[in-house]
């Protein structure tokens, strides 16, 4: 069974970054897509950015683009997102989640192509 961990979150100031962790654990294929999605009070979750788990290929939403990157640890174990100039907007819940289906389905960034979630992570960006 997946089990999917999140940390550090925490509040950083508008322009600052932060280092996002999902240590994942009971992988049995050979292929996972792993992904971050957020989601901010009163909206809808969304996906932000995922990668795969054998070659290493990155997506990234509109939103995350130029900004955030997704990138994953030699034993591909931990998967990372990190956050630049973040945005008062980026304030939100951080939940990674794996998926089995394939990348093209995965690129689409859909809650219910993702059945194993972990807890989700806060980040709030505030002066």
């Amino acid at each position: 069974q997946l089990q999917l961990v999140e940390s550090g979150g925490g509040l950083v100031q508008p322009g600052g970054s932060l280092r996002l962790s999902c240590a994942a654990s009971g992988f049995t294929l050979p292929y996972y897509a792993i992904a971050w999605f957020r989601q901010a009070p009163g909206k809808e979750r969304e996906g932000v950015a995922c990668i795969s788990s054998n070659y290493g290929t990155t997506y990234y939403a509109d939103s995350a683009k130029g900004r955030f990157t997704i990138s994953r640890d030699s034993g591909q174990d931990t998967i990372y997102l990190r956050m630049y100039n973040l945005k008062p907007e980026d304030t939100a819940v951080y939940y990674c989640a794996a998926s089995s289906k394939n990348w093209v389905i995965a690129t689409r960034l859909k809650q219910a192509d993702f059945p194993s979630w972990g807890q989700g992570t806060q980040v709030t960006v505030s002066s």
